[in-house]
């Protein structure tokens, strides 16, 4: 593949794939407002990514602003947002802005919105476990200051973007966990603080929904790959994107016999956008790929697309008796409902996500410091 040109956007093939299979949604949000938290992080910057290319290529006229805590940060990084006129950034706390704060930055723009998109999470392994307490607050009282937003702004829609973690441990012999699965994390274990905090949040956007009057729809998101993924967090595939790209060897801490999925990143905008605006209000989708393979099959796969002449180390044995480990959604509801599918395989998700990096000159050489064996943020021992 060759270099893009320097004006080239590295991201059209996957915005136009976003806007083929999104093409008649985006009428819903002609000449309307949308207010989006958590803009910056990986499924922000797919939001705003594809938000900008559907609002240029439509002429939707539409506006959206974006709270974030550190927008001069990530204008380094998206300085073409910044110069889009339809996009403008709110700085503040998530768990305490308000429409006040609002008025205070953007006194010409009333604080009329229509829909919201409500990412805003820490999704760190490390703030899981080192401040569970900071970690579970985040998340629910910065889900209330929101919904607070929301009905003092007159939002119709509002979309949570939930975990797949609020199932707690998925069951050995359940291959692919569904919406209805009664399942939880154990409360008494301080590390159940993000899926907590979800479980939580979910039950706020109902609640708010029922007596406010807003379309509460609820997106509880698994694993993903594409560009903007951190390389050097929790995600199994990131780091196993950063070890190839580093010369290898691509280190599995584990027995590399865990099943997981990862859905790509354009297909995974595609679903968010459309559960927001096609959803059944307090209804939750899974979001994810229910295409299963072994963590040592996923290495594997990364290591076909990145650089086949890197090696897999795996730490541990594997037992033939261990129970499997498992974290892989049942996808049904959304393709039956909603018309969702995954339409771009691992493989393919893989390369576009190597090419993205080489093209963009988004990597750099981090220190392996640890080798992944787990994808979720769960309790311990759930690797």
């Amino acid at each position: 593949m060759t270099s893009p040109m320097p004006d080239e956007n590295p991201l059209a093939p996957d915005l136009a794939h976003i806007l083929e299979h999104t093409v008649g949604l985006w009428e819903s949000l002609r000449g309307e407002n949308i207010f989006v938290t958590g803009g910056t992080g990986f499924f922000g910057r797919w939001l705003l990514e594809s938000f900008a290319h559907a609002n240029k290529s439509l002429d939707l006229k539409a506006h959206l602003v974006v709270l974030s805590r550190d927008a001069e940060a990530f204008r380094a990084r998206a300085p073409h947002l910044f110069v889009d006129g339809a996009i403008e950034f709110v700085a503040g706390d998530v768990r305490a802005f308000t429409v006040d704060d609002f008025r205070a930055q953007l006194p010409e723009r009333q604080p009329r919105f229509g829909f919201v998109i409500h990412a805003a999470t820490e999704a760190s392994a490390a703030l899981n476990a080192e401040d569970p307490l900071r970690m579970f607050d985040t998340i629910v009282q910065g889900t209330r200051a929101v919904l607070e937003f929301s009905v003092a702004t007159g939002v119709r829609r509002f979309l949570l973007t939930s975990s797949g973690a609020i199932y707690g441990k998925q069951p050995a012999e359940l291959t692919h966990i569904p919406e209805e699965f009664a399942g939880a994390p154990d409360c008494t274990d301080i590390s159940s603080a993000y899926a907590e905090g979800k479980r939580a949040a979910e039950f706020l956007c109902v609640g708010y929904g029922k007596q406010h009057n807003i379309e509460a729809l609820i997106a509880r998101c698994f694993a993903f790959v594409g560009p903007f993924l951190p390389l050097d967090a929790h995600f199994a595939v990131g780091n196993f994107i950063r070890d190839a790209r580093a010369g290898g060897p691509i280190r599995i801490a584990g027995d590399g016999t865990p099943f997981r999925s990862y859905l790509y990143a354009a297909d995974m905008v595609i679903w968010l956008w459309t559960i927001l605006l096609k959803g059944a209000p307090a209804r939750a989708y899974n979001v994810g790929s229910s295409r299963d393979l072994p963590i040592i099959d996923i290495a594997e796969a990364v290591r076909s697309a990145v650089d086949e002449g890197v090696k897999i180390t795996i730490a541990k044995q594997a037992h033939p008796d261990a129970a499997a480990s498992r974290y892989v959604p049942a996808t049904t509801r959304a393709e039956r409902e909603l018309a969702l599918a995954e339409r771009i395989p691992l493989q393919e998700a893989i390369r576009r996500t190597a090419a993205y990096i080489r093209n963009s000159g988004a990597f750099r050489l981090v220190p392996q410091e640890r080798a992944c064996k787990e994808e979720p943020i769960l309790p311990a021992g759930h690797a």
